[in-house]
């Protein structure tokens, strides 16, 4: 993964060639003029002692004449002026040789050495960043060896397990061996990811810190020779022309020549191809159970002794490095210093990211228990079934934050008591959900309908909600099949969560004490105002209430299952009070919690969309597993299956309606700056009268602008945008793109776009400037329409609010 100068792309490349071309230019061009002048020196002197000889050898005639003779007298005076000519002429090259000829002699030398020093100061960022990239190729080849150990002794132990039951010697060995491989790949992940982090931002020094610098000192030095150059061609030329002499002025500007290479490069011209980006290899953490995760640092009880102690060496490394360029400032205007300064400040840069990663990893942890970094499902579903009940009696809980004791790698998720026994998994669990379920105050309220409480709801989710200091809210988390119930509180700038504790009794608690139920606990903490956890001070200031589309899990009733998600079932359901029909996407209760995000990112935003070509949202199901989103049913189904199964009965007209109702839609979304980023026939739906709602927003960004950085796996290649396929950029004139596809799948009656083409085939031949045929019976307006949305440059395409203008007009002409 080398990182030459061509790696550089786009302007960046461009400026460094422009500049170099630059220096290379004005030295032949000083050599030039060296030339010129010396022929000049010689010309001039050869010429003024022709004049001089040929004055004196002429100047004699006159004397055969009688001495008041006025031709002889005129005679004389020309001689003697060309005489004085060939005097100025040799003064005139004197100081030509001994001023201009110096000056330029002085100018090439320094003009050599500062272009030295430019390529020297251009190769080193270069190397630099270089080696940087190697080192990351290293590291991955490195995360690619202990991933394979990884596996390898995780289908050991697996292996093994199945094989010796509960114990056994062997079994140690193997479960040791498998827990050091997790132990080194979680490890090598969060070096990874820490060297990504510092790349990037090398790489942003390079193009916005450090080749900006280096521009500035290369004009710095052409500026610093603007008098020699002036002084030079003004003795060269004492008495100008009108010409000349506006030329010889204009050099006063010429430093504005150097300007452009002196500016930040990516700002200067935000025109050009893209420039490659660093981004994690997304198959590195298929088979990691979702413990690992693109770009996010593992924070388990795997990782955090390190993580804490990298932390310690990067505050050190930035606390030295501010003491360098302190020194460093002392020492300016010296050019060595400033350019080593801006050297230190691009490795204070690097520091700081990755300073800001870990202590963000650490802070969004909170207060919450460690989780544990080794995957032993097998083992604990199995030893699940050994375990004896815990004794009657038992002291209270401790507080269990991130400081806390977590659980080894092989033993059972459980909760420490004061006693030293331990509550197993399924006990903690019982009490916890019976504390959700059971009228537990004299209201009988149970803590399912506290409006505060917003059941699993996952975290990115909740941090959204929390935005003023003190806000909080109850949830409930899942962690290896142990129910918790945590408080999220808004404090510091940051978001705590701290895990309620059970006590022997099946009281809850923090620091301070027990109360029978959950809510006695809240209402204690919020009108005390004493902080949740000493170490915290966080206190409890407002409740943040669920919000109206926060449906509770029991109010919808699944009646059969209609399909298939990517992260679970949809069913047909009913609302339980009012018996309306709904749509019903399911998560699956196993999906890692990235994958819940993601799931609930839908519901998100088409909770704030109202459009009769959107599928509308009726509300998200969070109080319980499984988490559920809840939609208008529309009867007709996938888009895709309807044109197929009616491909001999739709009319011109009918086809011409759905384009305008998925451009109506899509035309509403682009006015909401939303991009849709999978609009396709199979993400549409049919309802009554054949209106098209606009579906399936699992992918969907609320941006004007949005760059791919988790991968390309999941794109859907032949609906997509050449730009965003290429470069990950996606705007609201890719789903223009993915719209011209769709209605050539409406016209063609759902048929496979590129058929028989594979993907990369697909992708070369639309780069090469093909585009599909015109399906059987279109019209020719719509495949200009078509072809209007597949322009390559994405600017040159409609946007949506003309397309609907178009295919509108176009549904009121048709019969």
């Amino acid at each position: 993964m080398g990182f030459s100068s061509a790696a550089v792309g786009g302007r960046v490349s461009a400026q460094h060639e422009a500049l170099a071309a630059r220096q290379e230019a004005e030295l032949r061009l000083v050599d030039a003029m060296r030339r010129c002048l010396a022929a000049k020196v010689r010309a001039d002197r050869d010429y003024a002692t022709a004049l001089q000889a040929a004055a004196a050898a002429h100047a004699a005639k006159a004397d055969d004449l009688p001495a008041d003779s006025l031709v002889a007298k005129a005679w004389r005076a020309m001689m003697e002026e060309m005489e004085a000519a060939a005097k100025t002429l040799r003064q005139n090259a004197e100081v030509v040789e001994s001023q201009s000829l110096e000056a330029l002699n002085n100018i090439y030398a320094e003009k050599r050495r500062a272009r030295k020093q430019y390529m020297e100061d251009y190769n080193k960022i270069v190397s630099q960043f270089s080696q940087l990239m190697e080192e990351v190729s290293r590291k991955k080849t490195e995360y690619h060896k202990y991933l394979e150990l990884y596996k390898l002794m995780r289908s050991r132990f697996e292996e093994h397990y199945v094989k010796a039951g509960r114990g056994g010697r062997k079994l140690d060995e193997v479960r040791d061996k498998f827990q050091k491989a997790c132990r080194r790949l979680h490890a090598t992940h969060n070096e990874y990811v820490l060297l990504l982090a510092a790349a990037a931002e090398a790489e942003r020094a390079l193009r916005h810190l450090l080749l900006p610098a280096a521009g500035r000192r290369a004009r710095a030095a052409h500026l610093a020779l603007l008098p020699a150059w002036r002084h030079a061609l003004r003795a060269a030329a004492p008495a100008p022309a009108p010409a000349l002499q506006a030329a010889l002025d204009a050099l006063d500007d010429a430093g504005r020549e150097y300007d452009e290479f002196a500016a930040d490069p990516a700002r200067s011209s935000p025109q050009g191809p893209a420039t490659p980006t660093l981004s994690f290899d997304d198959s590195l953490v298929e088979d990691t159970s979702g413990k690992l995760l693109p770009n996010q640092l593992a924070v388990d009880n795997l990782t955090i002794e390190s993580l804490r102690a990298r932390l310690q060496e990067l505050e050190a490394g930035v606390r030295d490095n501010q003491e360098l360029q302190h020194h460093l400032t002392a020492q300016l205007p010296s050019e060595p210093a400033a350019r080593e300064l801006v050297e230190a400040q691009c490795v204070e840069r690097r520091l700081q990211r990755q300073l800001e990663m870990i202590r963000g990893a650490l802070s969004e942890l909170g207060c919450e228990e460690l989780p544990s970094g080794c995957d032993l499902s097998l083992s604990l579903s199995v030893e699940a079934a050994f375990r004896q009940p815990p004794a009657a009696n038992g002291a209270a809980a401790t507080a269990a934050d991130v400081d806390g004791a977590a659980p080894t790698p092989h033993e059972a998720p459980s909760t420490p008591t004061q006693g030293g026994e331990r509550r197993t998994s399924e006990s903690t669990f019982a009490l916890v959900r019976q504390q959700l379920v059971q009228s537990t105050q004299p209201g009988g309220r149970p803590l399912q309908e506290e409006e505060w409480f917003h059941g699993v709801l996952p975290r990115d989710e909740v941090v959204r909600l929390l935005t003023h200091e003190g806000d909080f809210l109850v949830r409930e988390t899942v962690r290896h099949d142990e129910s918790q119930v945590v408080l999220s509180v808004c404090w510091g700038g940051h978001h705590k969560h701290f895990i309620v504790q059970t006590t022997a009794d099946g009281s809850f608690r923090f620091e301070g004490p027990a109360f029978p139920t959950v809510q006695e606990l809240i209402q204690y903490q919020q009108q005390s105002q004493l902080p949740v956890t000493a170490r915290s001070g966080a206190v409890l200031t407002r409740a943040v209430y669920r919000e109206r589309w926060e449906l509770n899990n029991d109010d919808v009733v699944l009646v059969e299952q209609i399909g298939r998600g990517n992260f679970g079932d949809v069913h047909r359901g009913k609302l339980r009070k009012t018996g309306m029909e709904v749509a019903v996407k399911t998560c699956r209760m196993t999906v890692p919690e990235e994958h819940r995000r993601k799931f609930l990112q839908e519901g998100r935003i088409l909770k704030q969309y109202n459009h009769p070509n959107i599928v509308r949202l009726i509300g998200i199901c969070v109080q319980k597993q499984p988490i559920m989103i809840v939609m208008e049913l529309v009867p007709g189904g996938s888009l895709l299956k309807f044109l197929r199964s009616h491909e001999d009965g739709l009319t011109q007209r009918q086809l011409l309606g759905m384009c305008r109702d998925t451009a109506a839609g899509m035309s509403y979304l682009e006015s909401h700056n939303c991009i849709h980023r999978d609009l396709a026939a199979r993400n549409c739906l049919i309802g009554q009268n054949n209106i098209v709602k606009i579906s399936d927003f699992g992918m969907s960004r609320e941006e004007e602008e949005y760059i791919v950085s988790d991968g390309m796996k999941q794109i859907p290649i032949k609906w997509t945008a050449p730009e965003a396929l290429n470069f990950g950029k996606y705007t609201s004139l890719c789903d223009v793109w993915s719209y011209g596809i769709l209605i050539w799948e409406i016209f063609s009656r759902g048929g496979v776009p590129y058929n028989g083409m594979s993907n990369s085939q697909a992708r070369e031949k639309i780069d090469n400037g093909y585009r599909m045929p015109k399906p059987d019976g279109t019209p020719d307006e719509m495949y200009r329409l078509m072809l209007s949305c597949w322009e390559y440059k994405p600017e040159k395409r409609p946007h949506f609010d003309q397309i609907l203008t178009v295919v509108e007009t176009l549904y009121g002409a048709a019969r």
